[in-house]
């Protein structure tokens, strides 16, 4: 019986490793604005690895050797345990904290940079391309994908999240840190992927029925390539699906409540994976 609790003890080790990957894991970052979130997180790990292991040392000591708090004074153990121990560690976590997050903020000024922009509404994302080529825009520029953005990969992006309809949040756990986007605001996201890939991201608020479903991923291609890619892609991307249980739009676009499905955009037209000059197809 002994033996079967001392194994049952050890199964959340065993089991931990298994959440330290996978699509949305912050702890396999793909970019060095992730990896700072991930350092973080470790070091906050490691320092809380230590005050437990303190904290215990001390009560060892007081089961150990009865009334040693009293021998050495009450006003020593507030001082030192209760002030300075705490201050200290609040002090230093705060000053790498904030030094982490710097990496996280878009800098004015930073070359190279590229920008886009997100827009979420209920329930989809869409990515518009300010700096696209010219080959791709329609007569009154800019291009547009649902679903699905396209970044170059090793060039840092800005990622301009401009609320509309609720508040939502931008976050792709293994490029960088989250964004909210406000109703009527917009906020500003650096990311970077290191390697080309797909990387999968999320609504990191509740926004609604079918936040769940609302999801998006991220293509980064070969900085080399990405332009020609964006000139590319002439075909539609497919439209996004909507959500298990979602109400089928009628034929303004809207639900029975008014609010915008997957698929749609506000003033009832599809939301294919591209559209060019702002009009959809």
């Amino acid at each position: 019986m002994a033996r079967g609790f001392r194994r049952a003890g050890l199964l959340p080790f065993l089991l931990a490793p298994g959440g330290c990957g996978g699509p949305f894991s912050t702890l396999d970052p793909a970019g060095p604005m992730a990896a700072s979130v991930a350092r973080l997180w470790w070091v906050m790990l490691g320092g809380s690895a230590l005050l437990f292991l303190l904290v215990m040392a001390l009560l060892l000591l007081a089961f150990l050797r009865p009334g040693i708090a009293a021998r050495t004074g009450e006003r020593l153990w507030l001082f030192w345990a209760g002030l300075v121990m705490p201050g200290l560690v609040l002090a230093a976590l705060l000053v790498f904290a904030l030094a982490s997050g710097e990496r996280l903020l878009a800098h004015p000024g930073t070359p190279g940079v590229l920008r886009v922009e997100a827009r979420p509404q209920q329930w989809v994302w869409r990515f518009t391309y300010p700096e696209a080529p010219r080959a791709v825009q329609g007569p009154e520029g800019g291009m547009e994908t649902a679903g699905l953005l396209h970044i170059p990969a090793g060039r840092p992006v800005d990622v301009h999240v401009i609320g509309g309809d609720v508040i939502h949040s931008f976050w792709v756990p293994r490029l960088g840190g989250k964004m909210d986007a406000i109703p009527g605001h917009t906020n500003i996201l650096r990311l970077q992927a290191t390697e080309p890939g797909l990387y999968d991201g999320l609504c990191a608020e509740f926004c609604g029925t079918f936040h769940a479903e609302m999801r998006f991923a991220v293509q980064a291609h070969p900085a080399e390539e990405y332009e020609a890619i964006l000139a590319g892609l002439a075909s539609r991307l497919p439209l996004p699906a909507l959500p298990r249980g979602a109400p089928e739009p009628d034929a303004g676009g809207r639900d029975a409540v008014g609010s915008v499905p997957v698929g749609r955009s506000p003033d009832g037209q599809r939301l294919d994976g591209q559209t060019q000059g702002g009009q959809a197809p």
